[in-house]
């Protein structure tokens, strides 16, 4: 009963909470790379290609209420959460590193941070991609379950 009441006060605003989510990570990645000057690994990269598009699509369908984008913002942010899951994984289990090694740039399990010895900058980007897929599937319409 608790839960239907949070998810009926989310659901008219929750392409906003993703939009917000998605600029929130979007602003840390280029805080980390353009200010501290962390060079972003290859699979950084590709965690900021599934993210970084989502700040534009979100934006303009929280302008709108289009709630279309759903379908299209989740499989953006599953994706993305999959690389941020192998991403961690490579850099807390050191045999994945060596079975797929990156040979450009910086190493992909080199740690700029580790907070606390388990918060990283993949699981934090892994985590913004959960809030992001929680948020639209609450916001979903009827016709859309």
């Amino acid at each position: 009963m608790e839960g239907n009441r949070f998810i009926a006060f989310i659901k008219p605003y929750s392409l906003y909470f993703a939009w917000i989510v998605s600029l929130i990570a979007t602003g840390g990645s280029l805080y980390l790379s353009e200010v501290m000057h962390y060079e972003p690994c290859r699979l950084c990269w590709f965690q900021r290609i599934f993210m970084y598009p989502e700040v534009i699509l979100l934006g303009i369908a929280s302008y709108k209420n289009d709630r279309k984008i759903i379908p299209y913002a989740v499989t953006l942010s599953a994706i993305g959460g999959c690389i941020s899951i192998y991403h961690y994984a490579e850099q807390k289990i050191p045999a994945l590193a060596n079975a797929l090694p990156c040979k450009v740039g910086i190493p992909c399990n080199f740690d700029y941070l580790n907070w606390f010895g388990f918060i990283t900058i993949p699981l934090l980007a892994l985590i913004a991609f959960i809030f992001i897929i929680a948020f639209l599937l609450m916001g979903r319409t009827e016709a859309q379950q």
